[in-house]
């Protein structure tokens, strides 16, 4: 039995069109998902989105039965300066993905916390500060249409990579709206506790994202890395965390035949945890 708490995100399942997806992550009992709409990482949502492409992606969400907490989205590297053109494109396409939020009645949409690298574009402080504007900037823009906006503000691939930087950019959103996705896999990536995470962070995590890790690698089964679920999610609950939780198994140490049962495994052992 999957835990209440505990969808699934469709990256999961990302080699599979979206309806095909969707239908998987049901038959394996989960109620609940994360849409993925990463450009390069899952294609669920198309990257140009218009009108008709956010009613195509909402009929068939709809359709399958199961609810969306969040949607994973990119608009954009959000420390990168923008020009009067990039600007409106930006807007647009974050007003389309708020659109594909409110169609399917997700809590939330999460953005990133900065680009691809570790490296500033201009300087760490100047690109901090860019990267807290734009999500401010993007949270006001959505909260207009009662969507939330939430940052994976630990990703071991972009700008705040390590606890160091998460602090940095949590210290500059603290009185925002925007609230804090923890990525299990990205802070032990990392060289992080998630412990210390949830010490630092727990007042401002709004979802939870579950993956296993060891370090440089976050692509590994549950399980199969360094993760200790069961000391991070005693540590969460002991904060007093009640938010939910999602499987987001980008994998590579199992083929995409082998996924199913995996995730059925992954579900089984988080939903004893939670």
């Amino acid at each position: 039995m999957v835990h209440a708490r505990l969808g699934c995100s469709t990256i999961s399942f990302r080699h599979l069109e979206l309806d095909s997806a969707l239908a998987q992550i049901a038959a394996l009992g989960f109620a609940e998902i994360d849409l993925g709409a990463l450009p390069g990482v899952c294609d669920h949502v198309p990257y140009e989105l218009s009108t008709a492409a956010v009613e195509a992606v909402a009929e068939t969400v709809l359709s399958s039965g199961v609810r969306v907490r969040s949607i994973n989205g990119d608009i954009g590297d959000l420390n990168q300066p923008l020009g009067a053109d990039t600007r409106i494109a930006r807007d647009r396409h974050l007003d389309m993905l708020v659109a594909l939020a409110s169609a399917t009645d997700a809590r939330a949409l999460v953005l990133p916390c900065g680009a691809i690298g570790h490296r500033a574009l201009e300087s760490l402080d100047a690109d901090l500060d860019r990267v807290a504007r734009e999500l401010t900037r993007a949270a006001e823009r959505a909260g207009r249409d009662g969507v939330e906006v939430w940052t994976e503000s630990l990703h071991y691939h972009r700008l705040c990579w390590n606890l160091a930087r998460a602090q940095q950019l949590a210290d500059r959103i603290a009185e925002t709206p925007v609230q804090v996705v923890m990525d299990f896999s990205h802070i032990v990536a990392s060289g992080g506790d998630p412990r210390e995470f949830v010490d630092r962070f727990a007042t401002r995590i709004a979802h939870v994202h579950i993956r296993d890790a060891v370090a440089g690698n976050i692509n590994l089964s549950v399980g199969s890395g360094d993760v200790d679920f069961g000391r991070g999610l005693k540590t969460l609950a002991d904060a007093g965390y009640t938010g939910h939780f999602a499987l987001e198994l980008e994998t590579r140490d199992i083929t995409d035949d082998q996924r199913p049962a995996a995730t059925a495994e992954a579900a089984q052992l988080i939903s004893e945890l939670i």
